[in-house]
């Protein structure tokens, strides 16, 4: 049996585990006002967000470091194991929340989701240098990308209307098993890679490997380079990716975490009122996810090099959110508000395809999950330290502070792939 398109199957898949991803780790915030009434009944209100802000913080600790963690599995296992290791413990961390009893279980189980979740990012980046020809690479990873933006889309009405028909713990033992089903046509398709794989046709391999190779100019009679971490650490190219990551993902996370408490706290809306504008940016993240993908596989295709292409997009991404950012020290109504937030998650997901493409662009396929995943726990790390500065910044209800450093966030963003990676091009070992 052959199968036509095989690559996009599995892009596909992967895409649909990262929907997966945000359903599972926001159930916890949308189930909370129903948790906190039956586990901690005796609590005050200010005592109850503590204990949520604490649980939220070992989240997103265990999620940084479970990216290098991951990196260095998928490195180790490839990329059809290490998915199987990812969502598979993910999903019964989700479904063990279910036997949570207080803080400290809650905090375990959120920690062990926190570390298998992160394994996503590093095994799609790794699923893309295996599966897609270079100048695919953007698109695909764009495809993937998409599915945190459906993600955000759907997990908030989603897990709210299954709170109509079940008991809290029911909805995470459900929501579990929805990850575990995954696994059935993620085992049976991605028998190997695609050297190897059975049902991939014979068209299919030839332009996926032709396409992975390094053209003349990029490199002249390079072998794939795969050095260790110390080694990679010691490439500035390698920093221009850490870095780079490390001052645009706080952008999306200053999003994730506080567009509810934006409009409730700026505009007074309630619970319903949230749901009506709340989903409204991670449309535009949606729509930035195809566009960077396609602008950078359109340029590659009308002969731009890689290295002119990625930074093309990345800075057009970054640009777009500059502005945006800065607008929205006064956006007026909320209906603007969130507009403006579409255009900012929009700018973020046209450049972020094409920064968590650089490892693959850079170094050999058994390098790059632990570049993605070094790359990827800078990013959470920064996420963290912004999500931590933002009750402070913005302790009299004035939001500009928090926007201000996000535009300067960009700025670094673009400084580090330009200043960093000279050429996006292959890397020569030493």
């Amino acid at each position: 049996m052959k199968i036509t398109n095989l690559r996009w199957w599995v892009i596909l898949l992967i895409a649909l585990a990262t929907v997966i991803n945000y359903i599972d780790r926001s159930a916890l915030s949308v189930l909370w006002p129903d948790i906190v009434e039956e586990v901690f009944p005796e609590k005050t209100t200010l005592e109850r967000k503590q204990i949520y802000a604490n649980i939220s913080i070992v989240f997103i600790l265990s999620y940084a470091f479970g990216q290098a963690i991951f990196g260095k599995i998928f490195d180790w296992l490839g990329t059809r194991l290490g998915f199987v290791l990812s969502i598979g413990v993910w999903s019964l961390a989700t479904a063990a929340h279910a036997f949570a009893q207080g803080a400290l279980s809650f905090s375990i189980f959120r920690a062990i989701l926190g570390v298998a979740e992160a394994g996503n990012w590093p095994g799609a980046a790794k699923s893309n240098a295996d599966w897609f020809p270079t100048k695919e690479r953007a698109l695909a990873q764009g495809i993937f990308n998409s599915g945190a933006a459906i993600g955000g889309i759907v997990s908030i009405p989603l897990i709210a209307y299954m709170t109509v028909y079940f008991s809290w713990q029911m909805v995470f033992i459900l929501i579990g098993l929805i990850g575990l089903l995954w696994l059935i046509p993620w085992i049976i398709l991605v028998k190997a890679p695609p050297q190897s794989h059975p049902w991939i046709t014979e068209e299919e391999r030839e332009y996926i490997l032709t396409g992975q190779k390094c053209t003349p100019e990029e490199q002249p009679d390079a072998k794939e380079y795969n050095p260790t971490t110390k080694e990679l650490l010691c490439h500035k190219q390698s920093w221009g990716v850490i870095i780079a990551s490390a001052a645009i993902d706080p952008i999306w996370w200053l999003f994730v975490f506080w567009i509810p408490i934006y409009l409730n706290e700026v505009y007074g809306m309630d619970v319903k009122s949230i749901g009506i504008y709340g989903w409204v940016p991670y449309v535009g993240a949606m729509l930035g996810a195809w566009c960077g993908g396609l602008l950078a596989q359109n340029r590659l295709k009308a002969g731009w090099t890689v290295n002119r292409t990625r930074k093309f997009t990345i800075t057009l991404g970054c640009l777009i959110m500059l502005p945006a950012l800065l607008a929205m020290a006064d956006p007026g109504a909320p209906t603007t508000a969130v507009l403006i937030m579409a255009v900012i998650l929009f700018g973020f997901q046209t450049a972020i395809g094409n920064v968590q493409t650089l490892p693959s662009d850079l170094y050999g396929k058994k390098a790059v999950g632990t570049l993605a995943g070094l790359s990827g726990m800078a990013a959470k790390l920064g996420a963290l330290g912004l999500t931590a500065l933002v009750p402070y910044l913005t302790a009299d209800g004035n939001y500009t502070p928090a926007f201000v450093i996000g535009a300067s966030l960009a700025v670094i963003a673009i400084a580090a792939v330009w200043v960093l990676i000279p050429k996006i091009a292959p890397v020569c070992k030493h």
